[in-house]
């Protein structure tokens, strides 16, 4: 495990298109989709970094305060399920009813879709608005089990979607999240 702190995606970015299987429903999903009236959350995760199991529970708390605002939350798990069987796809239904996702959780098994986003590990959080412009990349807070194990508070992500349901310009102050890399393939530091 690799810590990895998140790349930074340019704010203003559009999000990119893509369509993936959503391993609770079984069906194909499209951004185009699944993306929420006022804003969308692009997470990624997976089932298996104490990062993501870390800040779990307080993902499931922000997708409930603010998914009757207009805002729709997707996962994406893009691990190399070769390297790391725990995030395989036939893991990840089980998983995700587990830890309480109630939004999509998409696997990415080609990984072109957190290359077109620039994901660099899990948790990695990314918000548009209700253009798919990009209004916040980073942390969810500031907790980290092992590095800062101060308990989870969503305070960055919260911080950021109050503000664009308010009107409010992007957060100033925008901190990469970290966590474990993403496992990509054919990659030999994971």
């Amino acid at each position: 495990m690799a810590y990895t702190e998140s790349t930074m995606l340019a704010l203003g970015t559009t999000a990119p298109e893509f369509e993936l299987p959503d391993l609770q429903s079984g069906q194909m999903s499209a951004l185009s989709d699944l993306r929420g009236e006022k804003a969308t959350v692009v997470m990624f995760l997976c089932n298996h970094c104490p990062y993501v199991l870390y800040v779990n529970p307080t993902i499931v708390q922000l997708v409930s305060e603010f998914e009757k605002q207009g805002v729709a939350f997707i996962g994406i798990n893009a691990n190399d399920a070769e390297t790391h069987p725990e995030d395989a796809p036939d893991k990840m239904k089980a998983h995700a009813e587990a830890v309480g996702y109630t939004f999509p959780y998409l696997y990415d098994e080609s990984q072109e879709v957190a290359r077109a986003y620039s994901a660099a590990c899990t948790p990695d959080f990314f918000v548009f608005d209700q253009e798919l412009k990009l209004t916040y990349r980073g942390q969810l807070d500031p907790s980290r089990p092992k590095r800062n194990p101060i308990p989870s508070t969503g305070d960055d992500l919260r911080a950021a979607l109050e503000g664009l349901l308010q009107g409010k310009a992007p957060l100033a102050v925008q901190r990469p999240s970290g966590g474990c890399n993403i496992k990509w393939k054919n990659d030999e530091t994971n």
